[in-house]
């Protein structure tokens, strides 16, 4: 049985952006994926990848839906309009586990949907384990990716990226037939 490295963080933190995205790489490499959906909501993040990956890979930047722009801003321009220069393609769409017709249901009725428990018991890993598996869904379901590869995933806690997964994807009509294949690296907390 092979052995394979994992990076487990201490915390949760943006600061860990770096030594996602190069463990990521590194481990796309080794196993010939070209596909990277990453979790970005200025753009920043996604922008970084495409440069450590150069032209070697797909790079999907998937954002937060428009729902929460009440929250949050839209990612920003002018990141993104550099990082489309360095090939990267941007999804904004509704989340496949959080901010859909079932949150609605939820605020108007009280209660917890079941796609929300999907999302809690993810969660129970890290949020960057829910949010990788999350984009990279949202990235099948808009047909951005060759289904019959693997694909990494990149996701964070509050911003940057501290979480990379090595996932078999899967539309979210069939989710449980998506499968995460190895985790690169994670927090511990």
């Amino acid at each position: 049985m092979p052995e394979r490295r994992a990076i487990w963080f201490d915390e949760p933190s943006a600061a860990h952006t770096q030594a996602t995205l190069q463990a990521a790489h590194e481990r796309a490499t080794e196993l010939g994926i070209d596909q990277v959906v990453v979790a970005t909501t200025s753009g920043k993040t996604a922008l970084e990848a495409a440069k450590l990956c150069g032209d070697n890979a797909k790079i999907i930047g998937v954002t937060l839906h428009a729902g929460t722009w009440a929250k949050y801003a839209p990612p920003n321009a002018d990141i993104v309009a550099e990082a489309e220069k360095h090939g990267v393609k941007f999804l904004t769409a509704t989340h496949a586990l959080m901010g859909h017709v079932g949150n609605a249901l939820r605020d108007k009725f009280g209660g917890i949907t079941h796609i929300e428990l999907i999302a809690f018991v993810l969660y129970m890993f890290s949020q960057g384990m829910k949010v990788g598996i999350e984009v990279v869904a949202m990235a099948a379901d808009a047909g951005l990716l060759d289904m019959d590869s693997d694909v990494i995933g990149i996701a964070g806690t509050g911003g940057g990226a501290d979480t990379a997964l090595v996932i078999k994807p899967a539309f979210t009509t069939n989710f449980f037939d998506l499968k995460v294949r190895e985790v690169i690296c994670m927090p511990r907390t």
